[in-house]
């Protein structure tokens, strides 16, 4: 009797990614692969199964049971096959196969990208996808294999990795404080132009800040917001308002005296993590990942918070 054909490991990773973006679209800018291919190949790995795995209508996709059951026995087998390689490889001291890697706009592309750039430099059959992003990823659930973040925050079904020291510091312009006045406590805040940033785990105009007397937190307002950090510390240089941003970006303003750091006993700590999915805790080439970046991540632009008081929150 001849044995069905297997389903093919290419269109199972297809119909992954269709699943977790619930958009053939999506998934079809994502892989750089046209829509009616993405099609193709879905209705191929139905054929090899013999149910029906998707059901698309105008607005929206849904996963049929059937579905759900192939979509969890997919991932397991591709997780397998890469965990094959990735053992092979780490014998060989020689990462191999895709890495979907995420991180935040400014970031990313200031601090993450050239590093990453180096990394794939270095290690040649490493194929990386790095994609930025205004919003806190899922990495698991989205489909990447690692998430470079700042904040101490992190959801307790991932694992993560300090990669780099770094915190959040209040700052303005000396236009800024001239016209409006210098706050002396965090109560004068209120008061103030604040620039807010909508960005990633930033909670929407509360400013949450360890100072002298420990934690404390503070809802701030202003004409302006914004999702873009980058945006927001371009106002600030304009005399805007008052910023909440990494050390990591405006540590070279407070330097050359474009921006000014106000209630200097105030600041709030952010330090860098590489997070990824339990499912990929003994991934050689994650591993290798996280010590290239923990290696190669500038350590002139990221910094200790000056004496801290505790531990940061995991």
């Amino acid at each position: 009797m001849k044995n069905p054909p297997l389903p093919n490991l290419d269109d199972l990773r297809v119909f992954v990614h269709v699943t977790q973006r619930s958009s053939f679209a999506a998934a079809a800018v994502d892989l750089g692969m046209s829509p009616a291919f993405i099609t193709k190949r879905v209705k191929a790995l139905e054929s090899a199964v013999g149910a029906k795995l998707l059901i698309r209508t105008t607005r929206r996709v849904t996963v049929t049971e059937d579905g759900e059951r192939t979509y969890l026995w997919a991932q397991k087998i591709l997780d397998d096959v890469d965990h094959l390689f990735d053992d092979i490889s780490a014998k060989r001291k020689a990462p191999r196969g895709t890495l979907r890697i995420s991180s935040s706009f400014g970031f990313g592309r200031n601090i993450v990208a050239p590093a990453i750039s180096a990394l794939a430099q270095r290690y040649p059959a490493l194929m990386i996808r790095f994609e930025v992003f205004d919003r806190l990823v899922d990495v698991g659930a989205e489909g990447f294999d690692l998430d470079i973040r700042i904040g101490d925050e992190i959801a307790p079904h991932h694992i993560a990795r300090k990669l780099a020291p770094n915190y959040r510091v209040l700052c303005a312009s000396d236009a800024y404080l001239k016209r409006a006045g210098m706050p002396r406590s965090l109560a004068d805040l209120p008061n103030h132009d604040c620039l807010i940033i909508k960005e990633r785990d930033h909670p929407f105009g509360v400013w949450r800040l360890r100072g002298p007397a420990g934690d404390e937190s503070v809802k701030v307002r202003g004409q302006l917001s914004t999702n873009h950090g980058e945006i927001a510390v371009q106002w600030a240089v304009e005399g805007r308002g008052i910023l909440l941003r990494s050390m990591w970006d405006v540590k070279p303003l407070l330097d050359s005296g474009q921006l000014r750091q106000i209630l200097p006993g105030y600041a709030q700590e952010a330090n860098v993590w590489a997070v990824y999915p339990e499912r990929l805790e003994a991934s050689a080439k994650i591993k290798v990942c996280i010590e290239w970046l923990q290696r190669h991540l500038p350590a002139d632009r990221l910094h200790e918070l000056p004496n801290p008081s505790r531990k940061p929150r995991r």
